[in-house]
């Protein structure tokens, strides 16, 4: 990648927990790309991550803010419209949440109460960062926001439960806000769907493992991990995309447009293989 490519830009990563955390990798990638950052995270998830860490390896101030807090976020906005004397160029939303999927609850009998916990955490906190962005008028003109999705925005993937649902969310502000911001003020909000990835979050889905190898095998490049997610992020904060906004971008090697790879069908076949009645069940 070419270097220097945020030198001068100041940006807000929320959601780094520690380093299995796409967003502590982009934190990395975006610093030694010449960025100036402000970490953020919930109260919970830095007591129990390590973002103090990625702080001292990045030069970048700290600060508290639960996502789906106005006031939190104000307060978050007014911090780094001080620590950089200014606006800011960038902001990634990496933050996602399940109660029904960490409780096990299936989706057919969900706790509602859970699923609005769900959309708030992992699709409205996505809302209303940019909604307080926009107000206070906190990015600079062809500034850059991306929120990491998922495919299961587009498809269903039995296991994962209402964040299918929260992920189609999502995608749908970054184009309904993609609009008004660009127009308005020239914005860009985007959003990444990244291949399964064995982050701290990722591994508490049921069957994930299992996932992540179908998702390799169906994919003709092989799964993207966090630092190819990095480098998408940067790319996208950075101004070699200046005319790109309210897309969702597949960084999947090529999952998301694939129906039956041929190491798939040998794997299926295998499976075959174990099972001699098979012919009983057709």
């Amino acid at each position: 990648m070419t270097n220097n490519l945020l030198e001068g830009k100041k940006g807000i990563i929320f959601g780094a927990l520690n380093d299995k955390s796409i967003a502590w990798h982009v934190a990395e990638k975006a610093h030694a790309q010449g960025a100036r950052l402000l970490l953020t995270n919930a109260p919970v998830a830095m007591r129990m991550g390590t973002i103090n860490e990625l702080a001292e390896k990045t030069g970048s101030e700290v600060f508290s803010a639960d996502a789906t807090s106005m006031k939190d976020l104000e307060g978050l906005f007014n911090k780094a419209l001080s620590v950089f004397d200014g606006k800011i160029d960038f902001v990634l939303h990496s933050i996602g949440m399940s109660p029904n999927v960490r409780k096990g609850i299936p989706y057919a009998e969900t706790s509602y109460e859970n699923m609005l916990k769900t959309f708030d955490i992992s699709a409205l906190s996505f809302h209303r960062i940019l909604q307080t962005a926009y107000r206070m008028d906190a990015i600079n003109e062809w500034g850059s926001i991306v929120a990491l999705s998922y495919v299961a925005a587009q498809r269903t993937l039995a296991g994962y439960n209402d964040m299918g649902d929260a992920k189609a969310l999502l995608e749908s502000i970054a184009r309904s806000f993609g609009y008004i911001y660009g127009k308005e003020k020239h914005v860009r909000v985007n959003t990444v769907s990244q291949s399964p990835t064995l982050t701290t979050a990722g591994s508490g889905i049921s069957g994930f493992d299992a996932l992540v190898d179908f998702s390799d095998r169906m994919s003709p490049l092989g799964n993207a991990d966090a630092s190819d997610c990095a480098d998408v992020c940067i790319t996208l904060f950075s101004d070699l995309t200046r005319k790109i906004t309210m897309q969702n971008i597949f960084n999947d090697g090529g999952f998301s447009s694939m129906g039956m790879s041929q190491r798939a069908i040998e794997q299926y076949r295998k499976s075959f293989e174990e099972c001699p009645d098979r012919q009983k069940d057709v």
